[in-house]
């Protein structure tokens, strides 16, 4: 399916100006914050055009998740290889959630940053409106709540667990189809591009976006939450950073080989939105496009990604830890390790499919306390007031646990084609920006064996450094 251009520069990959997309969000944010503290009250006002923007992204997850995961599963003619893929995904997002709440907890109760703050009558009013916002749903609630109305309901409210769903057995039916089921492969294809070419054509409204959300949350909250917070925001974001880097980092070396740092410089662009935008959501589009281009094979990419952002939350999980012994000191109503190890599984549970909705985590800590020890609740209006930025240190850790169980989990299948990634990740064989997609994506082809089922995706000879990608995408 690859088409050549024609003319003189065919062979030329255009000049890519997407660096100067992120270089105005750079400076959109510093703008932000500084209207956030000359002027509050306007840039308070400025809350909708953040809103817009994140608006825009998210109704694009629906389709972005759809497309991937129905053609990650279509295309491959063995279903027994998607169970193996989904089964050793979640039991790897079950390791490390455990691993996340250990750390959060003993960080947490080593800096016991609680003491000394003081709960006034608005903060505890602030603590039961979001304990109302995360009321804790029955198992049965949660189940029925995974259903969707109809097929295409699925696609237009937004429910990631809904999309789910109902991507699967659209996959799985189109795998039965066999040879009768490629037009449809092929036709969700070109679907596909279509959703990532509006995806980048949404991006260029980054800096806009960035600036109203940055400006509202720093008119809102000022400097006072911030300085009286420190130790727990910072505590927080030092956590964060080091499980990334010592944890995950340690784990993608010893068993995939790569560098840690050089996977988030090649995503550095994912983490600038993400941190512009407090949502993780903002950047999936683009990380599923990266981890195929990466070398990571479709059917991998396809069911690693979506379900890790409803599953695998390694900073919701350090977040919810801190912050309920955090609140328990504030109160002096310390818990015992009991009544913190079943509150917070409790809640890690309770916060699936929530990722990447900026404010869940906060609501989650609220509903989770009101089920489980309600006199800590009027405590969660304390960390109201810097909210906002740990939701920032919450969703780049997030992101950071998805690329990272994606390239683990297409090593551990024999999905990842290694020479790619390492072409990829030294900068030999750029990304397109244009287009989030390229050519090295397997064809759906009927029964009988797909390129995505050999190992590493079986995927035409890697495009050259100059034009192949961009021009086969087009």
């Amino acid at each position: 399916m690859s088409i050549t251009g024609a003319g003189p520069q065919a062979g030329v990959r255009p000049k890519d100006r997407t660096h100067y997309l992120y270089l105005a969000v750079i400076v959109a944010v510093l703008a932000g914050v500084v209207v956030g503290l000359v002027a509050p009250k306007f840039a308070v006002e400025l809350k909708p055009v953040g809103t817009g923007f994140v608006n825009l992204i998210k109704m694009m997850i629906s389709p972005v998740i759809f497309c991937t995961i129905v053609l990650g599963i279509g295309s491959v003619t063995k279903a027994a290889k998607v169970g193996r893929v989904g089964g050793l995904a979640l039991g790897y997002f079950l390791t490390m959630s455990t691993v996340a709440l250990a750390i959060g907890l003993a960080v947490g109760n080593l800096l016991e940053p609680g003491g000394g703050l003081h709960l006034t009558a608005a903060l505890a009013k602030s603590g039961h409106a979001q304990a109302a916002a995360g009321a804790a749903q029955s198992t049965t609630d949660f189940l029925l709540g995974m259903i969707p109305t109809t097929m295409l309901s699925a696609l237009t409210e937004g429910k990631v667990l809904q999309t789910l769903l109902v991507s699967l057995l659209a996959g799985f039916a189109l795998q039965a189809m066999g040879a009768a089921g490629t037009p449809v492969l092929r036709g969700i294809e070109h679907v596909q591009r279509l959703v990532f070419r509006v995806m980048s054509m949404i991006m260029w409204v980054a800096p806009v976006g960035a600036f109203g959300a940055m400006a509202a949350v720093v008119g809102a909250t000022g400097t006072a939450a911030l300085k009286s917070l420190a130790v727990i925001m910072i505590g927080f974001y030092v956590t964060c950073a080091l499980f990334v880097v010592v944890v995950l980092g340690t784990l993608l070396r010893l068993v995939a080989g790569v560098n840690v740092f050089t996977l988030l410089r090649y995503l550095g662009r994912e983490f600038l939105l993400i941190l512009s935008t407090s949502s993780s959501e903002s950047a999936l589009p683009r990380l599923i496009a990266k981890m195929e281009h990466l070398g990571v094979s479709r059917p991998v990419v396809g069911i690693t990604v979506p379900t890790g952002y409803s599953f695998n939350l390694d900073g919701t999980a350090i977040y919810l830890t801190m912050a309920s012994i955090f609140i328990s000191e504030a109160l002096d109503k310390p818990m015992s390790l009991g009544e913190q190890a079943s509150l917070l599984v409790f809640m890690v549970i309770a916060s699936k499919g929530a990722a990447g909705v900026t404010g869940a985590g906060l609501a989650t800590l609220a509903g989770g306390l009101q089920s489980h020890k309600p006199a800590l609740v009027d405590g969660v209006g304390l960390i109201v007031g810097i909210d906002r930025f740990m939701s920032e240190a919450r969703a780049l850790t997030n992101f950071a646990g998805n690329a990272v169980a994606t390239v683990l989990i297409g090593h551990w299948t024999g999905e990842l084609d290694r020479e790619r990634a390492r072409q990829v990740l030294a900068g030999a064989l750029p990304f397109d920006e244009r287009t989030l997609v390229d050519a090295h994506g397997a064809e759906p082809v009927p029964a009988g064996g797909t390129p995505a089922d050999a190992p590493g995706g079986a995927r035409p000879e890697p495009v050259p450094a100059q034009g192949g990608a961009a021009n086969a995408a087009a």
